[in-house]
């Protein structure tokens, strides 16, 4: 298999969660990726809270935010890029499911704070900081990696 198709999939997975999952022939998977998505995105009302944060209006979007729902979005976002990013034939060194495990807590918990913490006495709402909170995700997902590696290495 060609070392780049586990990225491939990914980045299908990244694109819309399912993508990666049909890409790789697991049918009933994706299938039901892209319906829990699809799910989540009307009853969290995500796409309008996107449209609302991009044009600026992010008190509107955070009326229109049901967290309800949209705090099931980074599971099941992260949790359907490893895992279509497993089945491509990535994710076989040890621990590397936790930059992504990571990434999805992060990201919860910036829903969570998105209504009412700001930066820069910037409100940032219920897009733009959880984008912001995969960052941190990553780094302590690959840096509990490292340290993990290391101790199994030793």
């Amino acid at each position: 298999m060609n070392q780049n198709h586990k990225y491939e999939m990914l980045f299908w997975s990244i694109a819309l969660p399912g993508f990666g999952q049909l890409l790789n022939g697991k049918y009933i998977k994706g299938i039901i990726f892209v319906l829990l998505e699809f799910l989540i995105n009307v009853l969290g009302s995500f796409n309008e809270i996107i449209i609302l944060s991009f044009q600026g209006n992010v008190e509107m979007a955070i009326e229109q935010t049901n967290y309800q729902w949209l705090m099931f979005y980074p599971c099941l976002y992260f949790f359907a890029m490893w895992d279509a990013f497993k089945d491509a034939g990535g994710g076989k060194e040890p621990y590397s499911f936790l930059p992504f495990a990571f990434s999805a807590y992060f990201v919860t918990v910036g829903t969570i704070y998105s209504s009412n913490l700001t930066l820069f006495n910037v409100l940032l709402g219920p897009v733009w900081l959880p984008i912001l909170s995969v960052l941190p995700g990553l780094f302590v997902g690959f840096l509990l990696k490292r340290i993990l590696t290391k101790k199994l290495i030793s």
